[in-house]
């Protein structure tokens, strides 16, 4: 580079790093008096909302919350969980929302692993948690959410919005520095904590608000669980436009369909079974909604009658797909012009595809591990899914080696396989990882398989995962008993469910002999092929 170039340095006037912390700054400024949050009879504007978040930032750093420190949180999807997003990472620390329908022992494990300093936690799952610390010896303070659950019993998440607030942008002093931790399953039995960055956050929000597209004022439902990919990022998207967060804290269709009426809610993003859930139910109103939602799905294919049901409904209902790797949504299947013209079971196939990457991602590609070329866009020669960009991960915390082999090539390889169309569209076509997706959450095979082989009649399982018309598809457990062994389906399921979260015990339990590779090795595909798969 020529040397007057060079001689052009970063200086505070032209290089700001990157947080979504800016964008609270903006909206508590430009959007003051606008609607921020709304939450049974509670109403927030976004300079009130703003106050709240920094004072809560001001309680942590007072009790020594700092660079880099977890600070954990289980609870629905309520506005101090949505505040957290932000005042975490004000104080310097990394949000660790944690999954609220995990057992107690993959809680304690994730309290431990991610090294947290304190938990922030609903007063329904306080039992929860102390369940979960006790069964790995921690003694963590807990400050307690008092929304709709118990009664509290100590200190409150209320007692920290009186704290005195912190003050100025407090932007990380590096845009590369952890913003969030969230555990997936993945295919091992232990989840993988999946490090998020400031910079990623903030250009996740910038991209969705450019692809969803959302406008001005947008009114967004939380049907999302924040505790998956951060909401999918959401937190950190609707205040860059001046919208409103709008709460039920249970996402039951009955009061989703009462605060889409009272808030005049325009966007929303939901498993499919959310949507099915919505269809089907009694409450639903009689004429479709206009304007029509805009609603965003993930977790797994939304089947075409849940696609024309949603769309009677008055929804638009765009399919998105990624991983916690990928801050949640890194492609979407972004309607062409030329769609219009399609024939019904045309659109339901262009509709059901992954799509393209989001604008701040690179273009997803397809590859062939073996080679590591691109596979030809044939729409029938499969690879694995390979994405690069912003929106990717650190890493996994305290986990080099999977680190290094989920980066290698310079690529975050998801584990899908899937084809690449002739106008750059991807399909998934299977899952290389045995993660099962039952209703929007992940099932680890491995950790299920875990659990039954504690089952002293059990001498070999296989978990796969199988169709289900309400979920998606199931944990089903294939078993080979021990000799003389007389467990039933019934004490198999039941000994899971003393052991695992409800999504992940087994539905049905299948007795046969297992098949086997030479070496040993189980054929899980055999078994995908006995359930339809």
């Amino acid at each position: 580079m020529h040397k007057n170039f060079e001689a052009l340095e970063k200086c505070p006037a032209n290089y700001v790093p990157l947080s979504p912390i800016s964008f609270l700054n903006r909206a508590a400024e430009v959007f003051a008096t606008d609607t921020a949050v709304v939450h049974g009879d509670i109403r927030r504007n976004w300079r009130d909302t703003a106050d709240r978040i920094r004072r809560v930032a001001g309680a942590l750093a007072a009790r020594g919350v700092g660079l880099g420190d977890t600070v954990s949180v289980i609870a629905p999807n309520i506005p101090a969980l949505f505040e957290l997003h932000y005042s975490v990472p004000m104080a310097g620390g990394v949000l660790g929302a944690i999954n609220t329908r995990l057992e107690a022992e993959t809680i304690g494990y994730i309290l431990e692993h991610s090294d947290s300093k304190l938990v922030i936690v609903d007063t329904q799952f306080r039992d929860l948690v102390d369940e979960a610390m006790a069964g790995v010896g921690l003694s963590l303070d807990v400050i307690e959410i008092a929304d709709e659950g118990p009664e509290p019993r100590g200190e409150t998440y209320e007692d920290l919005t009186r704290a005195e607030p912190l003050t100025g942008e407090c932007l990380p002093a590096d845009e590369w520095q952890a913003i969030a931790i969230n555990y997936t399953s993945g295919t091992s039995g232990r989840p993988k904590g999946v490090v998020y960055h400031h910079r990623g956050a903030y250009l996740m929000g910038l991209g969705t608000a450019a692809a969803w597209p959302m406008g001005y004022q947008a009114s967004y439902l939380a049907v999302v669980p924040m505790f998956h990919c951060n909401g999918w990022c959401h937190p950190w998207t609707v205040p860059i436009n001046g919208g409103k967060f709008v709460f039920t804290r249970n996402p039951e269709p009955k009061r989703l369909f009462e605060a889409i009426a009272a808030e005049r809610v325009t966007h929303f993003g939901g498993a499919p079974i959310v949507l099915q859930m919505m269809a089907e139910s009694d409450d639903r109103p009689d004429k479709p909604f206009d304007p029509p939602i805009n609603v965003f799905t993930a977790g797994a294919p939304p089947p075409p009658v849940i696609l024309e049901k949603a769309q009677t409904m008055g929804m638009n209902v765009m399919h998105v797909y990624g991983l916690t790797e990928t801050y949640g949504h890194a492609t979407q299947c972004l309607p062409q012009a030329t769609w219009p013209e399609l024939d019904e079971a045309g659109l339901s196939e262009m509709r059901g595809r992954q799509g393209v990457s989001l604008p701040i991602m690179e273009p997803v590609e397809v590859y062939d591990r073996e080679t590591g070329a691109p596979v030809p866009r044939d729409a029938k020669t499969q690879g694995e899914i390979a994405h690069r960009g912003n929106a990717v991960m650190k890493g996994y915390y305290k986990n080099p080696d999977a680190t290094a082999e989920a980066f290698e090539g310079g690529v975050f390889w998801s584990g899908d396989a899937a084809v690449m169309y002739p106008d750059g569209y991807i399909k998934i076509k299977d899952r290389l990882k045995d993660v099962i997706i039952s209703g929007g959450e992940n099932v680890s095979s491995v950790e299920v398989e875990g659990v039954l082989y504690r089952h002293p009649d059990v001498q070999t399982a296989a978990v796969v995962a199988e169709p289900h018309e309400k979920w998606g598809e199931v944990p089903c457990a294939f078993i080979e008993l021990r000799s003389g062994a007389t467990a039933t389906e019934e004490d198999i399921i039941a000994f899971c469910k003393e052991r695992l979260a409800g999504f992940k015990t087994p539905k049905r339990v299948v007795f046969t002999e297992i098949p086997k590779t030479s070496t040993g090795k189980i054929q899980k595909f055999k078994l995908r092929e006995t359930l339809g798969n």
